[in-house]
């Protein structure tokens, strides 16, 4: 008898609880217009409270749309793809739609064009890709025209709306703090990017020219932890080496590792830096210094975007947001010349 008395709960239970009115509601659910973080805090507050959940049929019979989005990317278990993907999830979730996920393997064309295709085998209302790498960025160029896209990336461009993390601005605060500690020059250890743009190479080298200091070779590790053990064990064998900049944190890892099995202290002998803020870090020994990224937002603010698309036809060019720099025990100033 009770069960059948409760009543499920309804946009406006949500914007009574949140001290809104309902349009607020509405627009903080789709994306399809900005509403202040504070605003949107208080919404979102109040739907995980409530538990409500949009009635996606209903809106698909009265809209004509889809209530599926594609997310493309070319992987979904390393941190920044998988707290991006969770994100987008959870944004979407609330808003009523449902994510289907394609892994694009390779940039291969065929690879490229073979995730595509899967991807828009269904009718999906949107896309957002994850141009986190050269897959992503390929896919984004072989989607139709026409479609609703949004990017979710470390750099801007494409000529379609992206949710940024300003690389370029950490990896650049990353530098300037080691060159300040003392250190002549910064090493930097690479993950795969997506073009000439890529913002972490780019802000590392901006950073040592303004200073006026030597650029090293870039050391490339894909994206293999085990490939940055090796580049720890051949640095350790250079006393010049006493900075690095790594490109994600799984790959300062790595190189830490490598460096203590070569009988280098970090960060006594060797600095290092890491990027993304990997919830590992902290618990590393020495616990890693790394420039943080808010990846979880990244995804709801790339479906933010895709709301705009999808509601008002139109969403702002670029949502961007500043990395942080977190200082731990893996960084310090140089080894005093003997």
């Amino acid at each position: 008898m009770a069960r059948s008395s409760t009543r499920a709960p309804s946009i406006a239970d949500v914007a009574k609880l949140a001290g809104v009115s309902v349009p607020t509601v509405s627009r903080v659910i789709t994306g399809s217009v900005p509403v202040s973080p504070e605003r949107t805090d208080r919404v979102l507050a109040a739907v995980r409270e409530l538990g409500y959940r949009p009635n996606g049929a209903a809106r698909a019979l009265v809209t004509g749309r889809q209530s599926v989005i594609a997310v493309l990317a070319s992987n979904t278990t390393r941190y920044g793809y998988a707290s991006t993907l969770q994100g987008i999830e959870e944004a979407a979730r609330l808003a009523g739609f449902i994510v289907m996920i394609t892994v694009i393997e390779t940039d291969e064309p065929a690879a490229v064009q073979a995730a595509v295709d899967l991807a828009l085998s269904h009718p999906v209302a949107g896309v957002v890709v994850l141009k986190f790498d050269p897959p992503g960025a390929a896919a984004l160029h072989r989607l139709p025209d026409g479609l609703p896209v949004v990017a979710a990336s470390g750099g801007r461009g494409d000529g379609v709306p992206h949710a940024v993390l300003d690389d370029t601005a950490g990896a650049m605060a990353a530098t300037d703090y080691l060159l300040g500690l003392g250190h002549r020059t910064v090493h930097y250890v690479a993950v795969p990017t997506s073009g000439r743009r890529a913002g972490r190479a780019t802000g590392w080298k901006r950073a040592l020219t303004r200073a006026a200091v030597e650029v090293p070779p870039v050391l490339d590790a894909g994206w293999e932890p085990e490939r940055a053990y090796e580049i720890g064990r051949e640095l350790a064998g250079r006393d010049d080496v006493t900075a690095v900049l790594c490109g994600n944190d799984e790959l300062a890892m790595g190189l830490m590792r490598g460096l203590h099995e070569a009988g280098r202290r970090v960060p006594a002998d060797v600095s290092v830096v890491g990027f993304d803020g990997h919830p590992m870090g902290r618990f590393w020994t020495p616990a890693l210094t790394t420039v943080e990224q808010d990846f979880a937002d990244l995804g709801r603010r790339s479906f933010a975007l895709l709301g705009g698309l999808l509601g008002a036809g139109h969403a702002a060019k670029t949502s961007s947001a500043a990395p942080r720099l977190v200082v731990r025990e893996s960084s310090g100033p140089p080894p005093a010349a003997g």
